[in-house]
């Protein structure tokens, strides 16, 4: 007597197989997104504004394009799609602040929620980044306006209650919020 049904078996192999052949593939191109958003931010930091914006929307073409093969219950169950989706989110949040434009809702893609949570986290430290350039070049009237972004940003940050993974994030967000008081501090004690 056999205890296995193979038709089952056989099934449970072919999606097993499906689901690796597409994992694999949402990690090759999520690999890539994360590396794009990283120099994307990087070039916003060198004053690339304009050169980045036109990246931004390669970018977001391969977001969509992943949209339209996967649904998006499939891409959030890859943790290196999850990861690319935070590094973009931060990125087009940066460039918004630069461009002096409202952050919010990436229109036209569907991103997790704990992207978009992971990126604000993170759109502090480049925050911090900047007013420290900004406060190492002469401008440190620009720091005080980076200083009241971050704050709030913290302040709608500490109305979640984070767990796990996005509490570290949350938790360095806070760490940049000390370190932008600190700057400013300087700042004002040296005028």
């Amino acid at each position: 007597m056999k205890y296995l049904d193979k038709k089952f078996i056989t099934k449970l192999r072919k999606d097993y197989h499906q689901k690796e052949k597409e994992r694999k593939q949402i990690i090759e191109k999520a690999n890539q997104l994360l590396h794009s958003s990283k120099r994307i931010i990087f070039g916003l930091h060198r004053g690339e504004v304009k050169k980045m914006e036109k990246e931004l929307a390669l970018v977001e073409k391969s977001f969509q394009e992943l949209n339209k093969s996967f649904k998006p219950s499939r891409l959030a169950e890859e943790g290196s799609f999850k990861a690319a989706a935070e590094e973009y989110v931060e990125a087009k949040m940066f460039f918004k602040i630069l461009k002096k434009e409202k952050v919010g809702e990436v229109q036209k893609l569907e991103l997790p929620r704990d992207s978009y949570l992971g990126g604000l986290c993170d759109l502090v430290g480049e925050l911090v980044r900047l007013a420290t350039n900004k406060a190492a070049s002469g401008q440190s009237g620009e720091v005080k306006e980076i200083k009241e972004m971050i704050n709030e940003i913290v302040e709608e940050l500490i109305q979640f209650d984070f767990t796990g993974y996005l509490r570290n994030k949350y938790d360095q967000a806070r760490v940049g919020l000390r370190k932008i008081e600190q700057i400013d501090y300087e700042i004002n004690i040296k005028k």
